[in-house]
């Protein structure tokens, strides 16, 4: 298996989109948009993404295929790490590798990222980073119509 991170395409968006609407992987990440099936909303955020020159977005490749994205994004006083990988890619170790991979590539620190508290799998890869739990809010989820823990984690 070949996991590689590359630009983002046109194409990607679309596969991007489709990764939204399982419900599933909305509720693992806890967050969504209050409409995930509105493709306005999802273009207006994805093109305000791939438009702020302080944010570095790719796409995760594995064997040609599109598997998921990675990106970081200026949020407050520090970047901020986000990750989606399609529910077939889970238990794989590619989201592990393409975060080992960006963390390569993208180098400034302090690095956050915000996880909700009962995602084990994405809380399990990025403190095995180096990750530390730096705080905990309490916020709405979408996905979830309740509110629920977010983990707010650093890497220094």
């Amino acid at each position: 298996m070949n996991i590689t991170l590359r630009d983002v395409n046109e194409a990607d968006l679309n596969q991007f989109f489709q990764f939204q609407q399982d419900a599933d992987a909305a509720h693992m990440a806890g967050f969504a948009p209050t409409n995930p099936r509105d493709r306005s909303v999802f273009d207006h955020h994805w093109g305000q993404l791939l438009g702020d020159e302080s944010s570095l977005v790719r796409t995760i490749d594995v064997d040609g295929v599109p598997a998921g994205s990675i990106a970081v994004f200026q949020e407050e006083d520090a970047h901020e790490i986000m990750f989606w990988t399609d529910k077939q890619f889970w238990s794989q170790g590619i989201t592990t590798s393409a975060v080992d991979q960006f963390l390569q590539e993208f180098a400034s620190r302090p690095l956050r990222a915000r996880v909700v508290a009962d995602n084990g799998g994405s809380l399990k890869i990025l403190t095995t980073r180096g990750f530390r739990e730096v705080g905990e809010e309490q916020v709405f989820s979408n996905a979830r119509a309740s509110v629920v823990t977010e983990k707010i984690l650093q890497l220094d």
